[in-house]
């Protein structure tokens, strides 16, 4: 952990919000039918011992085996999950891991579930480093143990949500040989990006309870918090952590959801995209991910999966459709359509819908010179277009903007950083024929979501033209470009992948602004899971110019026919 910033660890017995672990007691016990045994030590190869929990079905014969990697303590097993997650308690056991696979389903089905606590937390010895190399070695390490068990056929699967679908990327990556099959879903891939910064503007909500998650520790841990605050910029910290996604060669059944806006819908997409693997499958979703990931219909789809590459069962899978995606079209009415695609990302087929600011209209072609100016940190510069036929919207968006600041000599909000600069957030949403807000699932527990969600610090304006696309501009965010005051620049803001059917009379609503779209006070028995920004830089009056000069205009995705031509 050269180089990387640690911090000693928080004593697991002050853990607050969940229970404190009980004390290391190598036993076996008997319950809801299954074998457990408990605090296995696992001796890695640089001779720190690890401790995991083994759910096994009775009757000893060996099986295979699902390994739930997290951070959160494998003693933290429930079957209540948080206000608004709308899982139905009849889904899981008391048994379950936070966002780790049901034991007592799993088991009833012919596998065992294993839950590990990593390196350097709970009692597992050793310094916690959040993800990389080291995890990378510790999860081929401990995959290769389990495959030597008498009670293991020799065949290991990952299956889990969030942290534990990351450590899946880590773990393919390493490619241990009992390693036979991952099912992630959903997480981010890019630290920098989807974790640390959106479009370079610093997180604020979920970064410090991730920092928080991974401190309880009898010796140290990695200080993610530390280290994020100590590279600002885009930095080879970030781009080692979860290793060479390319070089994922096992089977993989990944999910996503359009409903994980600033946190995990781009990096889960991507990391599918990336896998090198020959058998792959991409689902995405629209729902709540914690429902989505314990409903009956799922854990269905995810035994077909392990009994094919665990089990060697034809259990069809092969003819499952590639790419499976969820068009969304109005939650409350609970209406939506599933379709089909070869592959993902889709075409970069487009068109644009240009800026009318003086009449806060997207219109078809480029409009009249106009502008117009607000107070981006009270007020919001809102555009609409009404859709004459019914159209799916599926893929990412992206906003080309002409911003001027104006009149911007007040003090920065942040005296130690004297520079001009915007922080622009983006929100793409709907309103019925009626005119009312339809709203969507976001964060797991929420369901007033907009459509789709993109930010940009302007002073990470700068676009790397080779990796961009019209559809996704691609920022490397390795230097700052100060604003001048009065002087306009071109911003090129990336929003976030989703697929939403509009009616022919429904409107597409495009909202700017210099703060967070989502924003709630904080609710008893829910975690502040919403994704915050608080460290802004947003200074001024904002200009937002329209016309043949400033030719600001967004991009929506569009079905057209094979060989047709598309627009810049």
């Amino acid at each position: 952990m050269n180089g990387i910033i640690t911090r000693p660890g928080v004593d697991p017995f002050t853990v607050t919000g969940k229970p404190a672990p009980p004390p290391l007691a190598r036993e076996r016990l008997s319950r809801h039918g299954l074998r457990i045994e408990k605090d296995l030590p696992v001796v890695l190869r640089d001779g720190v011992t690890i401790y995991v929990d083994a759910f096994l079905p009775e009757g000893g014969d060996p099986v295979p085996v699902l390994l739930a990697w997290g951070p959160y303590g494998k003693h933290w097993i429930t079957d209540r999950t948080f206000p608004g997650a709308d899982v139905d308690p009849e889904w899981i056991s008391p048994l379950t891991g936070f966002e780790a696979p049901d034991p007592v389903f799993w088991c009833a089905n012919g596998y065992g579930v294993l839950l590990a606590d990593p390196r350097g937390l709970w009692h597992s010895e050793g310094v916690f480093p959040h993800n990389g190399p080291q995890e990378r070695d510790d999860l081929y390490d401990t995959i290769e143990w389990i495959g030597a068990r008498e009670w293991c056929t020799g065949s290991v699967g990952m299956l889990g949500v969030s942290y534990l679908a990351g450590s899946q990327y880590q773990a393919a990556v390493a490619g241990p040989p009992s390693l036979k099959a991952i099912s992630p879903w959903e997480c981010f891939s890019d630290w920098y990006r989807e974790f640390a910064t959106h479009g370079g503007i610093p997180e604020t909500g979920f970064r410090p309870r991730v920092a928080q998650n991974v401190s309880y520790s009898l010796t140290a841990t990695e200080d993610p918090q530390a280290n994020i605050i100590a590279r600002p910029l885009d930095d080879p910290y970030y781009a080692e952590k979860y290793g060479p996604l390319h070089e994922i060669a096992v089977p993989a059944y990944v999910v996503a959801s359009w409903s994980d806006h600033g946190l995990h819908t781009r990096g889960t997409l991507n990391a599918f995209s990336a896998m090198g693997s020959a058998q792959k499958w991409l689902e995405v979703h629209g729902q709540k991910k914690w429902r989505h990931f314990y409903a009956p219909e799922s854990r269905a789809r995810q035994l077909a999966f392990f009994d094919t590459f665990l089990k060697g069962e034809d259990r069809g899978i092969r003819d499952w459709p590639r790419v499976h995606l969820e068009v969304r079209d109005d939650p409350r009415e609970q209406r939506s359509t599933w379709r089909t695609a070869p592959a993902w990302p889709p075409s970069e087929h487009h068109r644009s819908l240009f800026l009318h600011a003086g009449n806060a209209r997207l219109v078809e072609s480029p409009a009249p010179e106009s502008e117009v100016q607000f107070d981006p940190r009270a007020e919001t510069a809102q555009f609409s277009y009404v859709f004459e036929r019914d159209t799916e919207l599926i893929g990412p968006m992206s906003l080309r903007l002409w911003l001027r600041v104006d009149d911007a000599n007040e003090a920065p909000a942040n005296p130690t950083l004297d520079i001009l600069d915007a922080d622009v957030f983006v929100a793409v949403g709907k309103l019925n024929r009626a005119g009312d807000e339809v709203t969507f699932p976001v964060n797991a527990l929420f369901d007033d979501g907009p459509v789709a969600l993109g930010w940009l610090r302007a002073s990470h304006r700068a676009i790397d033209a080779v990796r961009s696309t019209a559809l996704v501009p691609w920022h490397p965010h390795t230097g700052e470009q100060p604003l001048e005051p009065g002087r306009p620049v071109c911003l090129e803001v990336e929003i976030w992948a989703q697929a939403t059917r509009f009616a022919a009379g429904e409107t597409l609503v495009l909202s700017v602004q210099g703060r967070d779209f989502l924003v709630r006070p904080p609710a008893a028995g829910r975690p502040p899971l919403q994704i915050l920004h608080e460290e802004l830089r947003t200074r001024g009056r904002w200009t937002l110019l329209a016309g043949p000069e400033f030719d600001s205009r967004l991009r929506i995705p569009i079905d057209v026919p094979a060989g047709a031509g598309k627009e810049g």
